[in-house]
């Protein structure tokens, strides 16, 4: 019969049989804004944890902004105004790290990115190519201090980070600590993608070099394997495909077959956008489909309700799609809802009969889909990005050509007038969400993840001894 380790996985070569495996989780902050990133990693640790492994969920740039509990330490590594005025003002980098690591107090940096400060990647170039360097770039002292706390702490078995994009303290930690490197990537592409030239090409140079150190690299899709191999020259056998998922206690409760009793009696019907108010998530697509649906006839009763993160940066965008509607004379048939907390999400979603984020970009990740889906509400997505796979495993939506108002258009008001086939949709994506994208699942996986590299790295070291 076959023991256990800790974490309650059976004993693997590799894995400590004798206490609990120590993960270093480094996440990034998003600057205030509400980051499906942070979200996803916010709920991984909350699961590695409840399955015992000893984990540190550490941010590096700004603090995190989380829905849920917030499981990160009470620190910023990398800080944002360090690293900034490391790079901007000459000899600030020179500085002893004495005098200025009062700038990466988490308050300090709240309060800065409270006046509208963003992370907006085509303001950011030099910065992005000199963190990637490493110990040979501007935030040397930085990533000293990062790798020498580290090195204070328990030794982990593993550290994982959130994306590549914050890997310049990769050789550091992998020379000091001898630990395990695993990178998700979940978004690197776009902001790559807006990085202005020659500051993208040296970026994507540099990733290339990091990524031979890194022992096993995780996605959510295969279209996102292939993505990120084809740029970053990473071969397919390095890269783990786990499904996204979500936490889905808060959408457990819901009683699905009252909600499809209240549709079968109410008058009116709800288009619902939960997304950052942004050009890149399609909230403009999303308005010109809904002033294309309401100049058809018999579309008195549908409506659109709007809710998500509005950065001060965006909010002239955002005016100009609600006047666009006030214009075509919706005034009364559309409503902003402001930026729910995790309670409001699940009540915002559950108070709508479509979910509908039709993105510009090929959307790693869609957490909004799977809560969406998670609520018993069917979801409309663009036929790109993670989203044909999320919908091919799971059911419970329509994919729909990108950028196409007019055919959004004519799909959204015919699944509206269908309310048995909304139904079915509501019932197919609500339970295969809550069965097989939950995290019980994602914790499974990524242990397994864990393990195997671990394995993989005592096999190296028994050959060579």
């Amino acid at each position: 019969m076959s023991t256990a380790s800790p974490t309650g996985l059976p004993a693997s070569p590799g894995l400590p049989a004798d206490r609990p495996l120590r993960v270093v989780y480094l996440t990034s902050g998003a600057a205030g804004m509400y980051c499906g990133s942070c979200i996803h990693d916010n709920t991984l640790v909350r699961g590695l944890r409840a399955a015992g492994v000893d984990v540190q969920l550490v941010p590096t740039y700004t603090p995190i902004r989380t829905d849920e509990p917030d499981a990160s330490i009470p620190r910023v590594f990398l800080g944002g105004l360090n690293v900034y005025f490391a790079e901007k003002i000459p000899g600030f980098a020179r500085l002893p790290r004495f005098l200025t690591s009062w700038l990466d107090r988490p308050g300090l940096i709240r309060l800065a990115t409270s006046f509208g400060i963003q992370t907006d990647a085509a303001d950011l170039g030099a910065l992005t190519v000199s963190l990637l360097r490493g110990e040979h770039g501007h935030q040397k002292r930085d990533i000293d201090a990062l790798s020498a706390w580290l090195a204070t702490q328990a030794p982990p078995d593993v550290v994982h980070f959130t994306n590549l994009l914050i890997g310049g303290c990769i050789p550091s930690i992998k020379a000091r600590l001898g630990c395990r490197i695993v990178v998700t990537l979940q978004g690197d592409d776009i902001f790559l993608d807006s990085l202005p030239e020659p500051h993208r090409g040296r970026a994507i140079s540099e990733m290339k070099r990091l990524a031979p150190l890194v022992d096993r690299f995780v996605v959510n899709s295969a279209y996102y394997a292939e993505e990120m191999g084809r740029r970053l020259e990473i071969p397919r056998e390095r890269f783990e495909i786990t499904p996204l998922t979500i936490d889905t206690a808060d959408f457990a409760a819901i009683d699905l077959e009252s909600r499809h009793r209240h549709i079968s009696i109410s008058p009116q019907r709800t288009i619902g956008y939960f997304a950052r108010l942004a050009p890149e998530k399609g909230l403009h697509v999303l308005v010109d489909a809904f002033c294309h649906l309401k100049a058809m006839p018999g579309t008195d009763h549908i409506r659109l309700k709007i809710a998500g993160w509005l950065g001060a940066h965006r909010r002239d965008y955002a005016e100009e799609q609600f006047q666009r509607m006030r214009d075509a004379g919706l005034s009364d048939a559309f409503e902003y809802a402001g930026e729910p907390n995790r309670a409001d999400k699940v009540a915002f979603l559950e108070s709508i009969d479509l979910l509908c984020v039709p993105t510009t970009y090929r959307d790693p990740k869609g957490l909004f889909a799977l809560e969406s889906l998670a609520a018993g509400t069917p979801v409309v997505l663009p036929a790109h990005g993670s989203f044909p796979e999320m919908l091919a495993r799971l059911g419970g939506g329509r994919l729909v050509p990108p950028e196409d108002p007019a055919h959004l258009a004519k799909v959204l008001r015919e699944l509206l007038a269908d309310d048995s086939q909304r139904c079915e949709l509501s019932r197919a994506g609500r339970i295969a969400v809550l069965e097989r994208a939950g995290l019980p699942v994602l914790t499974e996986a990524t242990l397994a993840t864990y393990a195997s590299v671990l394995s993989a790295a005592s096999c190296v070291e028994s050959h060579r001894s």
